[in-house]
């Protein structure tokens, strides 16, 4: 295993215990464009967030799917991952199954009511982004 797989390693395990980050994307004259996200690991360790479809981060990364992820704690202060990643966004109804497991994954429960959940789902167009971390940095990467 190469040090950038260590460090991609270390930067999932990380991310599996904080949510919070931010996604950077190319905007299409080549500037970047922030978006505060929460994150979570799927079973195949990819990345992964939920957004309404229209949002300026799928927009881009149906574009270029290149961009960056900071995660951070809660509290904001401590170790942090930086992680490069590639991105694949995966629309309705191919989502509706990958939410629901996005949604176990980072509020750690079941939601209270799965119809009205995939009902909201549907109407807020709400698309997954599947992050494949390529590079990883930060004390959350290298500790």
């Amino acid at each position: 295993m190469s040090a950038d797989s260590d460090a991609v390693d270390r930067a999932v395990a990380f991310i599996r215990l904080h949510a919070r980050a931010v996604l950077v994307t190319h905007r299409s004259d080549g500037g970047l464009q922030s978006s505060p996200v929460a994150v979570g690991v799927d079973a195949a360790d990819r990345l992964v967030v939920s957004t309404p479809s229209r949002t300026a981060k799928a927009r881009n990364l149906r574009r270029e799917p290149l961009a960056t992820l900071c995660v951070v704690p809660d509290d904001w202060y401590g170790p942090w991952a930086s992680v490069d990643i590639t991105a694949e966004v995966v629309g309705q109804p191919d989502a509706l199954p990958l939410l629901e497991d996005y949604y176990r994954r980072t509020a750690h429960a079941e939601h209270p009511d799965w119809s009205q959940f995939r009902a909201a789902m549907t109407e807020e167009d709400r698309v997954l982004l599947r992050l494949t971390p390529t590079r990883a940095a930060g004390p959350g990467a290298n500790s």
